[in-house]
């Protein structure tokens, strides 16, 4: 795993933080080895429970990428058009 930071609010408490990083974990799973779409897809709707604006989430989707280079919009666009158990990136 590249050395890099989360795009996170210091406004979330600890567990939504949790929250957020375990999803971006999913997003690099997608990329790195694939993944099981609904187990992608739950961490999706966790991840919505704290990031609830579309704005927001377009916000940490340009800034994981830009860190990452992995595109957090393509991915959740790819587990919802999928009709495969999994998928990878």
């Amino acid at each position: 795993m590249d050395n890099y930071s989360y795009p996170l609010d210091d406004d979330w408490s600890t567990e939504e933080m949790v929250t957020v990083v375990q999803f971006l974990n999913l997003v690099e799973k997608a990329y790195e080895e694939g993944i099981q779409t609904d187990t992608f897809l739950a961490g999706y709707k966790d991840f919505k429970t704290v990031v609830k604006s579309i704005g927001e989430e377009k916000r940490i989707g340009r800034s994981f990428e830009q860190t990452s280079g992995y595109s957090l919009y393509q991915s959740v666009k790819t587990a919802k058009n999928t009709q495969q158990k999994r998928f990878k990136m």
